[in-house]
């Protein structure tokens, strides 16, 4: 009769824990879902981010050649005047004496999916001295290289406002940004049907890797 009575008392309990383990186990398999959709999206987060950071890129923007005199002598490095920037001493110059800086910029480059640029400029900095100007043209010669080219025309447009209107080339440089220039009516129309048009550009080499350029427009070749 005891044992009998012991069945009646915990039979009761078993569906209660069955009910109870299914509870649990769908409890678990939510909180899998969960996690798996948070994966998800942060996946998706950090390929938009590659994205975004594929379309950033540095380019050397300009060189320029400055006159300026030797500050301090500081170890082996000097101060150029009237900045104070400190370089190396390269030349064994002493204080006072006149020189020829060639002087660099750069650029972040921001392209967005239309193909149009944000340009953030740098500050300009000296990479090299020279005793005589001369030396410092010649030297920069090797870094802004002009060149006549043919690139690819995108289009022309016009734009009209308070009966004005304006007219506009959309080139596509060698680097596979695309610029607007506005142009006249004749140009307009010679531009309307092509597909490639002559141009002057600047390339401007990165003095660190010569490889490294950047293409301006510099005006139109005919």
């Amino acid at each position: 009769m005891a044992r009998n009575r012991n069945r009646e008392n915990r039979s009761p309990r078993t569906p209660w824990r069955l009910a109870a383990g299914l509870i649990l186990t769908m409890l678990a398999m939510l909180l899998l879902n969960a996690c798996s959709d948070n994966e998800s999206s942060v996946f998706h987060t950090n390929s938009s981010s590659e994205e975004a950071l594929d379309n950033v890129a540095r380019v050397p923007w300009d060189y320029r050649i400055v006159e300026s005199s030797v500050g301090d002598l500081i170890g082996s490095d000097m101060t150029i005047l009237p900045d104070n920037e400190l370089i190396p001493n390269d030349e064994n110059y002493a204080t006072g004496d006149k020189i020829w800086a060639l002087q660099y910029m750069d650029a972040e480059m921001t392209t967005d999916t239309n193909q149009r640029n944000n340009v953030q400029l740098s500050a300009w900095s000296t990479i090299k001295t020279f005793k005589t100007q001369a030396d410092a043209k010649k030297d920069m010669a090797n870094l802004k290289v002009p060149v006549t080219t043919e690139i690819d025309l995108v289009g022309v447009y016009k734009t009209q406002y308070q009966d004005k209107t304006r007219n506009f080339a959309v080139l596509e440089l060698p680097s596979g940004n695309r610029i607007k220039q506005p142009i006249d009516d004749d140009r307009y129309k010679s531009l309307e049907k092509k597909k490639k048009v002559s141009v002057k550009l600047e390339e401007i080499h990165d003095f660190a890797d010569y490889d490294s350029a950047y293409a301006k427009f510099r005006g139109w070749a005919s």
